[in-house]
């Protein structure tokens, strides 16, 4: 992943964000979260760009998305709704797909006197059905995730073991700690306290409320109260662990294709984003021996074990990996969805050629 970049230093950086780089076209206007406006760049080294203007628009509105492609508005899309795919299948239009190692998972607030107990997060592991969310509800535009990497890394998939989806276990589970529904209302209690779990997600990736409402009904049939906030403000409420029970986000676990990085900015006492607060005396010693070593079967191995860690204590849950597509009109050829997602506008991207 391009996570450093050539640039023009005497050019500097505008008050709005603008660099001077070495891509196929040249930046004009840039509003964060909004709209990025490009022109083509003659000098462009790897061919000539396909386009004169190009114009990027942030579409978080699902239905709105779908309806300005639709209309022509916009020539091209990704995060279109899967249910708004039969749309654009009907001709006149092309899909492009690829499998990634992005991966939509759930943080335990180990700050959460509910989340504390072993029983609840185990039994939130068994409760929640990941192969009906992807195949249902993603209409099989996924993967179910087991661990932090997808089956197509040599360290993913099935080299950890998951707690499968057993709502009768997590049910038996919560018994056993003291978990039961004492006054017939269909949720669990506790010393007087409700089985309630503050779920925290965000509106900007589909597949996240998606998750929420899937997980809800689900655990509700074993339980446990699952009050869903969906929301924009997500970034600061998660700082906040007295706000929230499960953050459920999305990131890609291995942007280099190597399995520090999931480890080293989410799990550990010194991570950015160990939104949780999850330590594991286990898990530091593994990313220590992890520091140190070089060889890349031996790296594979200690991410194995590291997932298990993280696995075994209930600290994340993994739901899935994005099958990332992208729907154009047939009128534009060249934009393929790339597994790093900073690949798509390049100089192949062109209108297509005149039908005869």
């Amino acid at each position: 992943d391009p996570y450093g970049i050539i640039f023009d230093m005497e050019a500097g950086i505008t008050d709005d964000g603008i660099v001077v780089g070495t891509g196929p076209y040249k930046v004009t206007k840039l509003v964060s979260g909004e709209t990025i406006e490009l022109v083509r760049n003659e000098k462009y080294w790897n061919g000539t760009p396909g386009f004169d203007q190009v114009k990027v628009l942030t579409i978080s509105d699902g239905d709105t998305l779908t309806m300005a492609l639709q209309s022509g508005e916009i020539d091209g899309a990704y995060g279109i709704p899967y249910a708004s795919y039969p749309i654009f299948q009907k001709g006149g239009y092309t899909f492009t797909s690829t499998p990634t190692s992005r991966t939509f998972f759930a943080h335990m607030n180990f700050k959460s006197p509910i989340v504390q107990d072993p029983a609840v997060r185990k039994a939130i592991a068994m409760g929640v059905d990941k192969e009906r969310f992807v195949r249902d509800l993603l209409n099989g535009n996924g993967y179910v995730a087991k661990g932090a990497f997808p089956s197509t890394f040599a360290f993913g998939g099935d080299s950890v073991k998951a707690k499968p989806y057993n709502p009768d276990l997590a049910r038996a589970t919560l018994d056993a700690a003291g978990w039961v529904d004492s006054d017939g209302d269909g949720i669990r209690d506790k010393n007087g306290q409700p089985l309630r779990i503050r779920w925290l997600t965000y509106p900007s990736r589909q597949e996240q409320p998606l998750l929420a409402e899937s997980a809800q009904a689900n655990l509700k049939a074993i339980g446990i109260d699952v009050v869903i906030n969906n929301t924009a403000d997500h970034n600061s409420i998660r700082v906040r662990p007295e706000l929230w029970d499960i953050y459920v986000s999305a990131m890609v676990t291995a942007p280099t294709g190597d399995p520090a990085y999931f480890f080293t900015t989410h799990a550990l006492d010194r991570s950015a984003v160990n939104n949780g607060h999850y330590h594991s005396d286990k898990l530091e010693a593994l990313a220590r021996e992890l520091n140190d070593t070089f060889d890349v079967k031996k790296r594979g191995e200690l991410a194995v074990q590291m997932q298990q860690t993280v696995l075994d204590d209930d600290a994340f849950i993994f739901f899935s990996h994005l099958k990332m597509s992208m729907i154009t009109k047939d009128t534009v050829v060249g934009l393929t969805a790339h597994p790093t997602d900073f690949y798509e506008i390049t100089a192949k991207l062109a209108p297509a050629p005149a039908k005869q």
